[in-house]
């Protein structure tokens, strides 16, 4: 048996097939092998039509499979191909447990690299025409889960920062809200609830940290909540557009 092929762990990007990197198109187009996310869309896979594709993705309030499995799979796919991607929803090294897969592939003597790519962050505030900093309102943002590995708690503790952008918002958007508002935050602070970001059937929603509190409809995507004083609909700002 020769060498061990090498694993890049890749950045899909928030989900539209052209917001990948140039460089990430170029290397699923020579993928022997692509390890997905669940949420990454068939269109994307297009790019990679020559490449045997395994689905190994988790996804919040779904059965998924193990992250120690997927690294075995990983470390497997390496021994058995050149040239291996693993394949992530928005940037492999914000909220994408890259820490595990690199570490997993690094104890086996596997050559890995990562290739990032667009945050959900970036790419809904581009979406809703929406800047996260603003001159004199807000000069700081800070990205958030509640969601935690197993063992450990989830904090209680909100961000302290101008800008929050809650990732996998959608059904702890409530909690989040009553939180901000009992640490002082005031009623009416601007949010911007964004569900399925750069796809087709992409969803904005504008409303109050009052309204945030009262419960979000039950998404059928993933979501991003963007809340503070830079989330201010502008004067003229014209009503957010489905993407075409």
């Amino acid at each position: 048996m020769g060498l061990p092929g090498k694993v890049y762990l890749v950045g899909a990007g928030p989900g539209a097939q052209d917001l990948i990197t140039l460089r990430g198109a170029t290397l699923l187009a020579q993928a022997n092998i692509v390890l997905h996310d669940a949420l990454v869309t068939g269109e994307m896979l297009e790019l990679c039509p020559q490449a045997v594709k395994v689905s190994v993705g988790k996804r919040s309030g779904q059965r998924s499979m193990a992250q120690d499995a997927i690294n075995e799979q990983l470390v497997a796919a390496a021994r058995q191909y050149e040239l291996v991607v693993r394949l992530k929803g928005g940037d492999p090294m914000l909220f994408g447990r890259a820490d595990e897969e690199l570490r997993a592939l690094e104890a086996a003597g596997i050559d890995v690299e990562v290739v990032p790519g667009i945050t959900t962050a970036v790419a809904a505030a581009a979406a809703t025409k929406q800047p996260l900093t603003k001159r004199g309102i807000a000069r700081s943002v800070a990205f958030f889960t509640s969601s935690t590995a197993p063992e450990h708690a989830a904090s209680t503790v909100m961000p302290d920062s101008d800008t929050l952008v809650q990732y996998m918002g959608g059904r702890e958007a409530l909690i989040t809200a009553e939180r901000l508002l009992a640490q002082g935050r005031r009623p009416q602070t601007p949010v911007v609830v964004i569900e399925n970001v750069s796809r087709a059937d992409q969803n904005i929603l504008r409303m109050t940290l009052a309204d945030l509190a009262q419960g979000l409809a039950v998404a059928h995507g993933p979501v991003l909540v963007m809340v503070g004083e830079a989330m201010a609909q502008r004067p003229g700002h014209p009503d957010d557009d489905p993407v075409p």
